[in-house]
């Protein structure tokens, strides 16, 4: 009798008021997925930027830089700028199962690796989203899961800001219904 395994949905759901959750199966094994969150280096090449050390009360920074993600910088959406920055406070942190951060005036940030045989299910948790930014963030975190998932893979992830603009309609949308 073989397991079947469900796909979780690639949108986000308001999993209570002011709170985003995201769902991924990506390869394994955890350590990898782990050393994608944690690594600046890695961690650059789907989400942003910045040394990190995953112990609580640690401050580091995300440098997001999502025109190397884009196939062009041509496509970045006026009023973004080509890089920013924001400082950043781990808040939790149990390797290679979870990591939380708090990213001021956005919220808090957690991540949870589950191993499900050669895979991993990532669940990303953004709590204290404030409304305003609610569809912007879901469509940010969206594309950048699918560039990681991309990444890890081995494949050629999609353009962020191309999917991003597509997907913030969407969010808009799903988000205030």
């Amino acid at each position: 009798m073989s397991t079947i395994q469900i796909e979780p949905s690639p949108y986000g759901v308001l999993a209570a008021p002011a709170t985003l959750r995201l769902q991924r199966t990506l390869p394994g094994p955890i350590e990898r997925v782990w050393a994608y969150l944690t690594d600046g280096d890695l961690r650059r090449q789907w989400l942003a930027a910045g040394a990190m050390n995953p112990a609580p009360g640690a401050s580091f920074e995300l440098v997001w830089r999502n025109d190397e993600l884009s196939a062009s910088a041509s496509e970045r959406p006026a009023g973004f700028a080509e890089e920013s920055r924001a400082s950043c406070e781990v808040t939790e942190a149990d390797p290679p199962r979870r990591l939380g951060f708090r990213w001021p005036g956005v919220g808090e940030v957690t991540f949870e690796l589950e191993p499900l045989g050669a895979q991993v299910l990532l669940t990303l948790t953004h709590r204290q989203l404030p409304k305003t930014l609610s569809a912007m963030v879901g469509a940010g975190w969206h594309m950048h899961c699918d560039i990681l998932a991309a990444r890890i893979a081995g494949a050629r992830p999609g353009s962020f800001w191309a999917g991003w603009t597509r997907l913030r309609k969407e969010y808009e949308r799903l988000l205030s219904a």
